[in-house]
């Protein structure tokens, strides 16, 4: 592979708002003296006003960077003629500097698959270019694509669609989730690009065990220096790096090695400097704490996955008794905040592997429904309403129907 000594930035949003003119100066700034950038159009192709979008971009840059910013404007692979995608990709190949933004990432999957474009990029890459893929472009880049309006607007099934995974060729097996901190729904939670905290686990319990998340912040960028080999967050929020054995929040700011984000440097949770949940561990029985919890959810994870409905009861009940022990002995309410989470992830993850219990065992996924309905029972005599609408509303996920009666619960198929 040639010298990796180019620069991926990827941005949560913001690329043409004051937030990010000193980010795209720095990255100019170790360009050639006069930098061929170029705007690619393609993520809003089919938008009416596609036009009036990249002009923005280069007055944008032209007032607030003091830039030229020429756009290559490939809106779709049926809709330019091949003259002239010869001519654009041309273009591109002698970019030093190239801005992909705003649009639908899988409408800019399907005209750049069987094209030149991803190579290219690829190639400006190795050759010391800069890539900045803002909002719907970064999410193109890993390995695996969220289809966001598919699903948030047109109500498809939860679902991953495959990347042009040019983070790939560097070393990177990430999916890029940009608005990660979206907070337009207000009376409903937009987070994880308007997906959401339920959605969004039961997106990432859909990916391979080895596929981790980088979570971009709004008006945040999240500079890849191949040649450095150090990433760098810049503007208003943090970057989350997570996997199935923990998380690590980069705030504004930092600076560390490459290697964290690596395909081959990340042999464990180790690896993301000892963080196992992003609250920060301040002191020895918030440490205690964390261990306990972690032990309790492998253990839940494992008897989900050999199908022993014992430990799973047996680990939400020691998780939920965790939980209210430490809102007695610790005064951190945030990192009583991140149990509770970690307590409905558990919920979320019962709820999505029940239609594999009944694939498997019919006998156990009766077995464990009666727990279930007995644990909600419980926590409704205990007055834990929270924790008991977590368990009726994983039951309807998995198809089954939970009925209150004068002589107790019972459940069935609709």
């Amino acid at each position: 592979m040639a010298s990796k000594k180019g620069i991926i930035t990827l941005m949560g949003s913001g690329e043409f708002t004051a937030t990010m003119v000193e980010v795209h100066k720095e990255l100019f700034s170790g360009l050639p003296s006069k930098p061929r950038a170029f705007f690619l159009d393609t993520p809003a192709g089919f938008e009416p006003n596609a036009d009036q979008i990249s002009q923005r971009a280069v007055e944008y840059f032209e007032t607030h960077v003091q830039q030229a910013l020429t756009v290559a404007s490939f809106k779709g692979k049926n809709r330019v003629p091949t003259a002239e995608a010869v001519q654009i990709f041309q273009k591109l190949r002698g970019a030093d500097y190239v801005l992909v933004g705003p649009g639908s990432p899988t409408y800019a999957l399907r005209q750049w698959r069987e094209t030149l474009i991803p190579d290219i990029l690829v190639e400006r890459i190795e050759q010391g270019g800069c890539l900045v893929a803002a909002s719907a472009a970064a999410l193109t880049l890993g390995r695996y694509t969220l289809p966001v309006y598919e699903i948030y607007k047109v109500g498809q099934e939860l679902h991953w669609v495959e990347g042009i995974n040019i983070l790939a060729h560097f070393g990177f097996n990430l999916v890029v989730i940009p608005h990660w901190n979206n907070a337009e729904g207000q009376t409903h939670d937009t987070r994880f690009c308007f997906m959401g905290e339920e959605r969004q686990r039961q997106l990432e319990a859909l990916l391979p065990e080895d596929v981790g998340i980088l979570g971009l912040d709004e008006h945040t960028a999240c500079i890849l220096d191949l040649g450095k080999e150090e990433v760098t967050i810049k503007g208003l929020g943090g970057v989350t790096l997570r996997y199935r054995w923990g998380e690590r929040v980069f705030k504004k700011g930092e600076k560390v090695s490459l290697r964290l984000f690596q395909i081959e440097e990340r042999k464990s949770d180790a690896d993301l400097g000892g963080h196992q949940a992003p609250a920060e561990i301040k002191n020895p029985s918030e440490a205690d704490f964390a261990e306990n919890a972690l032990l309790i959810e492998k253990t839940f994870l494992m008897g989900l996955e050999n199908f022993k409905s014992q430990e799973v009861i047996g680990s939400l009940l020691e998780f939920e008794r965790l939980i209210w022990k430490t809102d007695e002995d610790l005064e951190s309410r945030e990192f009583l905040w991140q149990a509770r989470r970690t307590f409905q992830r558990m919920i979320l993850s019962l709820g999505g592997n029940i239609e594999s219990f009944i694939k498997n065992s019919s006998g156990e996924f009766a077995l464990l429904t009666k727990e279930l309905i007995g644990l909600r029972q419980q926590f409704r005599k205990e007055k834990k309403y929270e924790a008991a609408d977590a368990i009726r509303k994983a039951l309807e996920r998995a198809g089954v129907i939970v009925e209150d009666t004068l002589e107790g619960a019972r459940w069935r198929f609709p």
